[in-house]
């Protein structure tokens, strides 16, 4: 295991241009919220070990990196424009980016449009050393306009892989020169089912080219959701789980002398030569933040600090329990503008308190396997082939969620999820329910 947290690559968007795109996105999504719209796990406690077993969940490591979603658009001149946008919801134009919608060089130049995939910056560490900047996918959300958010977890990832990561592979193939001036290579993250944790442990995050911190189990069956979801699970050892917090100084008060006095300083003042106490609040939403408790830091950690040369004060930090509970530094969050919220908060100390270990898991696979096998029985199957297809008709009824225009819309949106590449012209406007 190898590879740091990796630096945002690309140019920040500012003032109107920011502005623009985080409606233009919005919009895309059908959402009146301006934030982040990126999916948010709970954290993972032993009443996990059972849900894991009643339904049909996706694995994969939790890699240490820059989680950020991509945008796919395109400039007033028809030309694909590329940005990631991180957590703190900002916006950062990636140069150097094609991602064509087919296969043959001949219709390369048709690209992906109004394209929103969820995944996350890795640094890679080469067997020669050197560090490969890397975006890993573990979602879709709207592929040309349309959203995939309604459908389940497995037929996201193929549209992702048949329609965008396809076309990208071979491009890279014809000009393979090309990848030098890339920012950073695509690829899709690998997925186990959930009774394969055994080998996410022995064959898996051991030879990973970058840092891990943990796995992160996906429902198959529920729709995309942001903000929080209660059907991703967010796994760490115990000792790894991890809060962050708005960090605030409060400064020892020292008492003027006789030389203050004579200077006419007749009220305490801070001394900022001491090292101060470490307040960590928590985001309470409309009451803003509100203290939740204090870190610990020996005299060597704040050194440490001071070294930086940067303002600490009010910064995002991640804090982690020691054995005698108290909070400990474990890095600067950058990438965060904001402190976890309480519900978060409060997630995550009960799977400290609720914790699974890593050999709960693998005992935990003999069960996942064997409900997933009675969930692959011909009757069970059919009755979910019957469920969904009584799921879609309701979709497609007047009083329903169906599409506007009519039977040629909902003809239009078959085709579309059929693979019918002849729709693709007329189907990037068409919109799921």
């Amino acid at each position: 295991m190898g590879g740091s947290v990796p630096d945002m690559p690309g140019t920040r968007a500012e003032g109107d241009l920011l502005d623009t795109m985080r409606h233009e996105v919005a919009q895309l999504l059908h959402r009146q919220q301006l934030g982040f719209p990126g999916a948010q796990p709970v954290s993972f406690a032993s009443r996990h070990l059972l849900e894991l077993q009643k339904q049909d969940y996706y694995v994969c490591e939790k890699s240490d990196g820059i989680r950020c979603l991509m945008y796919l658009t395109e400039d007033g001149h028809g030309k694909q424009v590329v940005y990631l946008i991180d957590r703190k919801n900002d916006y950062y134009f990636v140069p150097d980016l094609h991602f064509p919608k087919h296969m043959e060089q001949e219709r390369e130049r048709d690209i992906h449009t109004g394209t929103l995939i969820d995944g996350e910056l890795v640094n890679d560490t080469q067997r020669d050393g050197s560090v490969q900047l890397r975006y890993l996918v573990f979602d879709l959300m709207v592929l040309d306009d349309y959203s995939l958010m309604h459908r389940t977890l497995d037929k996201r990832l193929a549209y992702f892989t048949e329609r965008i990561n396809g076309p990208y592979k071979a491009l890279l193939k014809r000009y393979p020169e090309e990848t030098r001036f890339a920012p950073f290579l695509v690829d899709l993250k690998d997925m186990e089912f959930a009774y394969g944790c055994a080998k996410m442990f022995h064959a898996i995050l051991p030879k990973l080219a970058h840092g891990n911190d943990g796995l992160i189990f996906t429902c198959r069956n529920t729709p995309y959701q942001s903000g929080t979801d209660p059907h991703i699970l967010k796994w760490k050892p115990k000792e790894d789980n991890s809060v962050d917090f708005r960090l605030f100084f409060e400064w020892p008060m020292v008492q003027p002398d006789a030389e203050d006095l004579a200077n006419g300083d007749t009220e305490p003042y801070p001394d900022y030569y001491q090292k101060p106490i470490f307040h960590l609040a928590v985001n309470m939403g409309k009451d803003g933040d509100v203290p939740h408790g204090t870190m610990t830091v020996d005299d060597d950690g704040w050194e440490d600090m001071k070294a930086i040369g940067e303002p600490l004060d009010e910064r995002i930090v991640e804090c982690f329990q020691d054995e005698q509970q108290q909070w400990r530094f474990l890095r600067w969050r950058n990438d965060k503008n904001e402190p976890n919220y309480i519900t978060t908060v409060d997630s995550v100390m009960d799977s400290i308190r609720d914790s699974v270990t890593m050999e709960q898991l693998i005992v935990n696979d003999k069960p996942v396997r064997e409900a997933y096998k009675k969930r692959q029985t011909p009757e069970a199957l059919r009755a979910k082939a019957e469920a969904e297809k009584a799921m879609a008709a309701a979709q497609r009824a007047p009083n329903g969620h169906a599409q506007t225009n009519g039977h040629r819309e909902v003809s239009l949106k078959r085709k579309f999820e059929e693979g019918d590449e002849g729709g693709n012209e007329e189907t990037k406007k068409v919109r799921a329910p």
